[in-house]
Parts: structure tokens; C-alpha cells; sequence
């Protein structure tokens, strides 16, 4: 029988010891991986080596004094686990959501239920106002029925209002869906909720960053945003107040150069305000129907055949048309500042340009004045 232990056993024993300690988040944690190789490495740094590592101060220190201790933790966590079906997935392992990886604040271990994908081909958000108001509710269950020929993911957060709505419009049409949740895997909340939570495991996840015990914090909900922000290709807010999750999930999801879409709404309702304020601000575009997440994203139908771009044609156009598409070539897409600055082409000109462009069907205009190439 061999008694070596298992290496990888052994690295996420460091990985959770060091990742579920008090004050690391995400930034001080991949400044100590960065700096020291690996997470038991870090435990093994002198003192003087350990000082060193960008962002790490005197009281983070300690936790080298507390490495028995916070073992001890991570072992408890992981029995829990393995008792109740969990999956740990820490920031190296290869299933690990690849669309999280790519964000700077991403989480750094995350727990998993269920038999959904965690690195799916497609994937929308859905997010709004925990009082959603029936028209709200509507709108959310016809969003996820016109997506379902093009078979997304839902990701949404299983709070009350549009949340929900949104992962039971998804199995309803049988979509999977992932809830991003602000509580342990152990702690469904709401607990209204634990039945739905229980039905989308079945093609879907349930997924934390909260270990199974630990305590539920207010400031895990707003946390938790960015996850679901980060899991989306294109994030939808159905109905938001002028302040709320759903809009810190929204600026999020901008922040990450994702395509945001908000349902415009009544002038009189408060729970449009938020809407219309993202798509007044230009960080979120008008929501009409599914064919704009489809267009942004370049989405086709199963069995459809992608449409083959014609090729970019420079020739008969003026100097400051060859200079914009030029630019939009080599960058993909860029804010209106930036070109006008990279081609020395005037604002006011280089307005009428971007319009006659767009008009052509060129180029598209995307929120935060930014345009992209289409061809």
C-alpha cells in the first residue's frame, strides 16, 4: 500500500488553509502566489522573504505562526465537503470557470453543487430589483424563452424578484442555470427558495465562495455580483431601482467590457429608474429582443449558418474613413476619445464619420461611446 500522500490532496490543504484565512481576498492572495510559487510555499518563506511580497504587511505575517491552525480549518472544510457532495474548485485547478479566470478580482476557490458545466459554450445573466413587479416578472420569463433556441446558460443570483424568476423560467424551459449564491452551499437564502435550489442541480450548479459553514456576511451579496457578472457573456437587468444589486452587477459587468443590456421601462415606475439611468449613462444598451444579444455576440441558431463577413474594403474611401477602420482593425474596438486622439481627426468631424459608418453597417456604436468593427 503506498502511504505517500496525495500531492494534490496536500496543495489544496495550503490553497484552502491560506485562501479562507482572515483578510486575504483575491488581490493579496495572487500577489502571494505570484511571489512565492504556491500557496504551502508561502508558509515555508522567511520572514525577511515574506515582508517582502507586495501588499503583505506585519499582521498578514502571523499567518505563517498560524499555519497548524489554519490547516486544521481547511481540513474540517473539506471533510464537510467530500460528507455532502461539494465540489472544491481552487484558481488553478483546469475545470476551474475559465470566463473567472480572466478577471483580475476573480474568486479564488469557489464551491460547486450540481451537474451543470462550469465552462459552458454560452451564457446569459439575468439580474434585477428583488421587488419585481409583474410586468418585470413577465418580461424575465420572455427573455429566457426567446433565448432558448439559442442555448445559453442562465446565470442569476436565486434572490427574491427577478432572480428567481429568471432560474425558474430557465428550467421551465429547460435551460440550465447557475445560482451564484451569497451564502455556504450548506445555507440555502432565502430559505424559500431551497426547492428551486434543489431542481436546477439536476442540469445546473449552485456555486459560493463561502465555505460550508462559515458565516453569512450582508457584504457577501454585493461580493457575490461580480461572479455572476464575470460568469456572463452578455448581462440583462430586467428592473432596478436608481440604487441596488442589480445595478452594482451591471457596472460590474461594464467594468469588464461585457455587453450589458437593460429593459427599458416607465418614467413613473421607480423600479425603471436604474434602466433607464444605464441606458441614459450609455453603459448599458436598450434591451428589444433576443437578436440583440445575438448580434452583439455573434450568436446563430443550432443549424443556422453563420453569415461570412464581407471583407473590409478600403477602396474609394476618404483619408479619415481609412484611418478610423484602420484603428477599429487593429484595436477591435476603442472609445470615440481614443480614435479621434490615434487618427489627429477632430471630434466633430470624426462624429459625422462614426455616424456615416454606422449607417453602412460598418461599424456599431457599443455603450460608454466606445464603436467597434462589425466587419
Amino acid at each position: 500500500m503506498n502511504s505517500n500522500p496525495d500531492p494534490n490532496h496536500e496543495n489544496l490543504r495550503y490553497h484552502l488553509a491560506l485562501a479562507l484565512a482572515p483578510k486575504i481576498g483575491p488581490s493579496v492572495f495572487k500577489a502571494i502566489l505570484a511571489y512565492s510559487g504556491s500557496a504551502k510555499d508561502f508558509f515555508r518563506l522567511t520572514k525577511g522573504k515574506a515582508s517582502k511580497i507586495p501588499r503583505v504587511g506585519e499582521k498578514l505575517l502571523e499567518l505563517q505562526k498560524q499555519a497548524d491552525a489554519l490547516l486544521r480549518n481547511a481540513d474540517e472544510v473539506i471533510a464537510q465537503c467530500e460528507k455532502k457532495g461539494f465540489q472544491i474548485l481552487v484558481s488553478s485547478s483546469p475545470n476551474f470557470p475559465k470566463r473567472l479566470k480572466l478577471i483580475e478580482d476573480g474568486p479564488i476557490v469557489l464551491f460547486v453543487q450540481g451537474k451543470g458545466e462550469l465552462n459552458f459554450e454560452r451564457s446569459v445573466g439575468i439580474v434585477g430589483t428583488r421587488s419585481a413587479t409583474t410586468y418585470g416578472k413577465s418580461i424575465t420569463r420572455k427573455i429566457v424563452e426567446d433565448l432558448l433556441p439559442y442555448q445559453p446558460v442562465i446565470i442569476s443570483g436565486l434572490a427574491y424578484g427577478i432572480d428567481i424568476e429568471a432560474h425558474r423560467a430557465a428550467l421551465q424551459a429547460g435551460l440550465p442555470t447557475i445560482a451564484v449564491m451569497g451564502s455556504p452551499l450548506n445555507q440555502i437564502y432565502p430559505a424559500a427558495h431551497q426547492k428551486t435550489a434543489e431542481q436546477l442541480q439536476e442540469t445546473g450548479l449552485l456555486m459560493s465562495e463561502y465555505a460550508p459553514g462559515s458565516k453569512m456576511m450582508p457584504g457577501n451579496f454585493p461580493a457575490r455580483n461580480r461572479i455572476i457578472a464575470g460568469l456572463s457573456d452578455a448581462l440583462v437587468v430586467v428592473e432596478a431601482a436608481e440604487k441596488g444589486g442589480a445595478l452594482i452587477t451591471a457596472e460590474i459587468a461594464y467594468s469588464y467590457d461585457k455587453d450589458v443590456f437593460a429593459v427599458p421601462g416607465n418614467l413613473q415606475s421607480t423600479f425603471s429608474e436604474g434602466c433607464n439611468q444605464l441606458i441614459k449613462k450609455m453603459k448599458a444598451s436598450i434591451y428589444t429582443g433576443p437578436g440583440d444579444i445575438a448580434d452583439a455576440l455573434f450568436w446563430t441558431r443550432p443549424g443556422e449558418k453563420l453569415i461570412q463577413k464581407p471583407k473590409l474594403d478600403l477602396e474609394g474611401r476618404d483619408e479619415e474613413e481609412v484611418s478610423i477602420l484602420k484603428l477599429l482593425l487593429e484595436k477591435g474596438e476603442s472609445e470615440i476619445d481614443l480614435i479621434s486622439y490615434n487618427t489627429e481627426i477632430p471630434l466633430g468631424i470624426l462624429s459625422s464619420k462614426l455616424l456615416s459608418l454606422e449607417f453602412e453597417g460598418i461599424i456599431k456604436s457599443l455603450p460608454g461611446k466606445k464603436y467597434k468593427l462589425l466587419l
